[in-house]
């Protein structure tokens, strides 16, 4: 599958964009673990052409991490465009637009998935984006606003129109946020539609090996994105791989493999982002780690765990959670 000239093989496996996820650290830890493209936090056009310290930061992409993704967001034609223009010179790969985030406080204001109420707005500002920047230009949605309302059909078409080099449809509409199963049938309708000739990326629920592949064989999708499934896993990259590749499940890690990953992403945390603001960010990566679920009379370390505000504390932490449950559980 290739997304302009970027060549990415038959089984792409992509990190999803998430806002106080995706930084540097994170990317490069998913990047080790198998994840052909990452993507950065989503950048508010608004924000950036104010320069705003906290969202020139997100600009920062390092070779290390490439292909990678930079995802701006906003709700009018000329911000959008002078941000993209903007993004285009800190050199990423791709430069993908956000239609999808459901959340309020960017949904309410147009932007993110709330483009989904204005389709013409949408569209004029994904073709006026494409013309003005030559790095390949995305798109990331989702199936419409609500049940009643699911677009994505013939929105993938007239975004094809305006230039995009792929495509990526989250399953659910902006009315479900993250409730519910995502819903893959449309996905696959824009994948089997003749007319469509780009590359269709499927994200939503992908959270075992054998679910991707499901994707890949029942769907047609030429690549899947995962997102909170990554969150205190990002070996889920390798497993994923591993399993499209072989059919057999990728060889476990050690426990104490596991948590030299977790303890490294902890560390690593903190040295980009200083150390509470680090641990701050970390923590719910710890506490979605399914590597810990299910451990017996684990409640207390895991309180402990959430509560510590010092670097050495939580390593500290961690290590007596290594000695005490020094087993393999499933990681998967």
């Amino acid at each position: 599958m290739k997304i302009a000239d970027i060549e990415f093989g038959k089984y792409p496996i992509f990190l999803a964009p998430m806002e106080d996820v995706t930084d540097e650290a994170f990317r490069l830890l998913c990047k080790r673990y198998g994840a052909d493209m990452v993507y950065t936090e989503f950048v508010s056009s608004d924000a950036l052409i104010r320069d705003v310290n906290s969202t020139l930061r997100k600009l920062n992409i390092y070779d290390a991490e490439r292909p990678v993704a930079i995802q701006i967001y906003g709700n009018e034609v000329e911000p959008m465009v002078e941000a993209a223009k903007r993004v285009e010179l800190a050199r990423p790969d791709i430069l993908d637009i956000n239609f999808g985030c459901p959340v309020k406080k960017v949904a309410r204001k147009g932007c993110g998935a709330g483009m989904l109420q204005n389709i013409p707005k949408l569209l004029e500002i994904t073709k006026a984006v494409v013309n003005a920047v030559n790095v390949p230009v995305t798109v990331k949605t989702r199936l419409g606003w609500d049940e009643n309302s699911k677009c994505i059909v013939e929105l993938a078409e007239a975004l094809q129109d305006c230039g995009i080099a792929a495509l990526t449809v989250h399953g659910r509409t902006r009315a479900q946020m993250y409730t519910g199963e995502a819903d893959w049938t449309l996905i696959g309708e824009i994948k089997n539609n003749p007319r469509m000739h780009i590359p269709i990326i499927g994200n939503g629920d992908v959270t075992t090996p054998e679910r991707a592949k499901e994707c890949f064989d029942k769907y047609g999708v030429d690549a899947v994105m995962i997102g909170r499934a990554s969150f205190g896993q990002p070996w889920i990259f390798r497993n994923v791989k591993h399993y499209l590749e072989t059919g057999e499940q990728a060889p476990a890690f050690t426990f104490g493999e596991y948590m030299d990953i977790l303890r490294g992403q902890v560390r690593d945390s903190v040295a980009w982002l200083g150390e509470r603001p680090g641990i701050l960010h970390v923590r719910r990566h710890l506490a979605a780690t399914p590597l810990l679920k299910g451990l017996p009379d684990f409640r207390p370390l895991r309180i402990e765990m959430l509560r510590a505000e010092k670097l050495d504390t939580l390593l500290e932490i961690l290590d007596r959670i290594e000695e005490k449950y020094g087993v393999t559980p499933s990681a998967e």
